[in-house]
């Protein structure tokens, strides 16, 4: 039997771990900045959601667009969607993409990556380990 007390030192480890790794508010999405120019939707901030994600932006613009059943682009920071889109539709859509793709379902941390193996798509989480087969579309 050593001398160390379990209780202090679970106390020592939990002080040197990063505040921002344990709170919940270290992962804020600003909302979509909309705008609606004839039958064109911008989705102006898209590729800065989309690095906060840490998301590849076409993949992101692949499930928006298939979501929202039309076609899309990037165009410098922003994206282009051909339609009429409200700014709601557009926050609810970008939530579920979050939810989907970048939250881990076992831990709710947004601590991972996306991994192609073969043909098949895999969520890994860097909090947990946890690893998820993601849907194609």
């Amino acid at each position: 039997m050593t001398g160390f007390d379990y209780n202090k030192l679970l106390d020592r480890a939990e002080g040197l771990i990063p505040k921002e790794i344990t709170s919940d508010n270290r992962f804020k999405i600003p909302p979509p900045e909309v705008m609606v120019q004839g039958n064109k939707t911008f989705f102006v901030n898209f590729k800065a959601i989309a690095d906060k994600c840490e998301r590849d932006p076409e993949h992101m613009l692949k499930y928006l667009a298939h979501e929202l059943a039309t076609s899309g682009l990037i165009e410098g920071p922003q994206a282009v969607f051909t339609g009429k889109f409200s700014f709601n539709l557009m926050k609810g859509k970008l939530s579920d993409y979050i939810k989907e793709f970048v939250i881990c379902a076992q831990c709710g941390k947004p601590d991972t990556k996306l991994l192609k193996e073969q043909r098949l798509l895999f969520m890994k989480c860097a909090a947990c380990g946890a690893k998820h087969p993601m849907k194609q579309f």
